[in-house]
């Protein structure tokens, strides 16, 4: 007899077969495979150290300075891989869209689950420095502050999702904000709190910079390793702004499936 699956149960397989193809074909024909998954942010986690320890005087961050970066440059490189890569969610496969009948929404759900998974693999590489600073003058140690990852990783997830959701439609019918996403995203690195802490800012910045959805995110990250990061201000803002934008995300989905699926 044929088995019967729910609707959540066929979504839940659908997303899981359709995320394990895409890192299948991402890394099938490359010959490093995983590591490409983790050489990006080391690579820029690399640059940013040498430059900020050994060519300037740092006055940011903290403490083995590498783990510090590594704590904001992974979660950004899941963030930014999934929201560009959102904004051909709907026109890079256009016909397998048009010809499922699966919800859509599964499409870009995909991709924030792939990065996710990418990131979670990138985890031992920041462990792999955690353990190594534990021989140095400023060690980085795990506390009981590393629980708040369980709601970093969740939180992320659907600040992600809420904002592909909102861009993979709309870039459908205005192409140029595909480039436009890449700008933002250029710009949104610098404000966000990766190459230095919130509370670096200046003081009459802290409360605006509290404002960007991914200065809660990043702080629960880094507060496994420094506790003093943490900012429980920012964190609930990014907790009322991940919900706004799911339901502001859902909410534009809805409104143009339908023309989308003219449309590609």
């Amino acid at each position: 007899m044929r088995r019967r699956w729910s609707p959540l149960a066929r979504y839940r397989r659908s997303l899981w077969i359709l995320t394990t193809r895409d890192l299948k074909v991402r890394y099938s024909t490359s010959a490093l495979g995983y590591l490409w998954s983790i050489l990006d942010p080391l690579v820029m986690a690399g640059i940013y150290w040498f430059v900020f320890t050994q060519v300037f005087d740092r006055t940011v961050g903290h403490e083995p300075y590498i783990v510090f970066l590594l704590t904001g440059l992974l979660p950004w490189m899941w963030f930014t891989g999934a929201i560009s890569d959102s904004t051909r969610a709907f026109t890079k496969e256009a016909k397998l869209i048009r010809s499922t009948t699966i919800p859509r929404t599964i499409w870009v759900a995909r991709l924030v689950l792939s990065k996710g998974i990418e990131f979670v693999a990138s985890i031992p590489v920041l462990a792999i420095f955690v353990i190594v600073s534990l021989t140095t003058d400023h060690p980085a140690i795990v506390g009981v502050d590393a629980l708040w990852w369980l709601l970093a990783i969740p939180l992320q997830a659907g600040l992600t999702l809420g904002i592909g959701l909102l861009v993979a439609p709309l870039v459908v019918f205005f192409r140029d904000l595909e480039r436009a996403v890449k700008l933002v995203l250029r710009f949104l690195f610098y404000a966000s709190p990766i190459i230095y802490g919130l509370h670096d800012l200046p003081a009459e910045f802290q409360f605006w910079g509290a404002f960007n959805p991914l200065a809660g995110i990043f702080s629960l990250y880094r507060s496994a390793f420094f506790p003093e990061q943490f900012d429980a201000f920012a964190v609930l803002i990014s907790c009322v702004m991940t919900v706004l934008f799911l339901v502001a995300g859902f909410l534009v989905y809805r409104a143009g499936i339908r023309r989308v699926l003219k449309e590609i």
